[in-house]
């Protein structure tokens, strides 16, 4: 199998990442940052075509709701495979294939306990969980219309998650972009198709998302266990199940998960609060929450190149370079988060009406949008901090500063200014901003402590 012509990587990237640490950051983060750019031009394109569909924001609502939960399991996802990076990426660095190619096999295990545990529950309880989410009664039926179709086939999301973090253990950035653009592509072309051409609505927003990504996965499989594309080799008739993989991998994934789950409840309770305001200040906060996604994807490029190479730096026992690449990639990271943020700030008014005729919404987006642009710096080096962590093997100090930051100060000073001091809505987005600078002060000492004793 290794000697196959059309397999392009047979060794590791350790040795080439090691000889130029900083030109490594980018040979990992461009292409991420270009999939993922591309990626949230998608969302941006269908919260528009959702938009289109009635002009009193209705849909966009209908959508907006759904959010908590699929944030809740792409976290969970998302999480794990922030381990699966980790392990991966520290046994490449250990020079030790086999058990990085074992990881690699259990992550595909694991994929489909998951994908068969998140669709379960979302068929059996969807409709509970929107109403548990708040959902008007006169939305339910269009965001359970979403829900239950996006719920139905999160096996392909899932393995597709999973798929791009093995080879981002290894290093390969490139092709999981060319193959998340394919999927972007294919998604904004169904859009249209099903929402506007057969009517579907709402619904038809969900069949184009499940549509293009399981044209996703079926590319990763054929790949990745057809052609034997990446470096790892995947030889599943001589797998043998070892839950000591598994338990390296939960100890940066579970409390990766658990943060997105708490970042999840944050958004669900947000919802609740924001809804006392208005329907409309939900529907201008995911908007923004979409918009902000921009800032993830150099900052989350970045950080995610900083996992790879920080587990294989650790592995190598380089500790020279990790403190190296650290430094180089957060000062990036910081500048980046700094000239988004001053753009956002002057164009609020523009970004918001591209997405809604509504004036309400309009006029709740522009003021989030204005009040939280100033945390993205912060944004940046609590998210290098937490990710960096990931990279050397502790999952912790991640799962910590998001409780600090969402559960123990922003949504219980949220429901303190509304419930309490009864404060316009502009006091929800302090609370977002002093938890934002606390939590990541916390993150920036625990990495300091940690870099400390390397």
């Amino acid at each position: 199998m290794e000697n196959l012509p059309n397999k392009p990587q047979k060794e590791s990237r350790l040795r080439r990442f090691t000889k130029n640490p900083r030109k490594a950051v980018w040979e990992l983060a461009l292409p991420m940052m270009f999939g993922m750019a591309v990626q949230n031009i998608y969302n941006l394109v269908d919260m528009f075509f959702v938009g289109k569909i009635d002009a009193n924001g209705s849909a966009i609502a209908a959508l907006s709701f759904n959010m908590p939960f699929l944030f809740f399991s792409w976290g969970l996802i998302f999480g794990l495979g922030a381990g699966v990076t980790s392990v991966i990426s520290r046994l490449i660095g250990e020079h030790d294939k086999k058990g990085a190619d074992n990881a690699a096999e259990h992550t595909i295990l694991l994929g489909l306990i998951m994908s068969a545990l998140i669709t379960t529950i979302g068929i059996v309880f969807g409709e509970n969980i929107l109403i548990a989410m708040g959902t008007p009664a006169h939305i339910l039926k269009d965001a359970y219309d979403y829900f239950s179709i996006v719920a139905g086939g999160m096996v392909f999301m899932i393995m597709a998650i999973f798929f791009r973090s093995i080879l981002s253990g290894e290093g390969d950035a490139k092709f999981p972009m060319v193959v998340m653009i394919i999927g972007t592509i294919t998604n904004i072309i169904l859009d249209p198709i099903f929402i506007f051409y057969f009517n579907m609505g709402v619904k038809g927003a969900a069949i184009a998302t499940v549509t293009s990504q399981a044209l996703v996965t079926s590319i990763f499989i054929f790949a990745l266990l057809i052609k034997d594309h990446a470096y790892l080799s995947f030889s599943l008739r001589d797998f043998s199940f070892r839950f000591s993989i598994l338990k390296k991998i939960f100890i940066v994934g579970i409390p990766a998960s658990l943060s997105m789950v708490i970042m999840s409840v944050g958004s669900g309770i947000f919802n609740k609060i924001l809804v006392v305001y208005s329907e409309d200040a939900v529907s201008g906060h995911q908007i923004v929450g979409r918009l902000e996604h921009l800032i993830f994807i150099p900052l989350s490029s970045i950080a995610g190149a900083l996992v790879t190479l920080v587990g294989m730096f650790y592995g190598a026992k380089n500790f020279s370079a990790i403190r190296n690449v650290i430094f180089y990639g957060m000062k990036r990271s910081i500048g980046i988060a700094s000239l988004i943020a001053i753009s956002f700030w002057i164009f609020a008014p523009f970004l918001i009406q591209i997405f809604t005729e509504s004036e309400n919404i309009i006029r709740y987006g522009i003021q989030k949008l204005k009040i939280t642009a100033w945390t993205y710096p912060f944004i940046a080096m609590g998210m290098t901090s937490s990710r960096v962590m990931q990279g050397l093997g502790k999952g912790v100090p991640m799962m910590v500063t998001t409780l600090l930051r969402v559960l123990i100060i922003s949504v219980p000073l949220s429901l303190y200014f509304k419930f309490v001091l009864d404060k316009p809505i502009e006091y929800i987005w302090y609370s977002i901003i002093f938890s934002t600078v606390i939590s990541t002060n916390v993150a920036l000492q625990w990495l300091k402590r940690t870099l400390k004793f390397l």
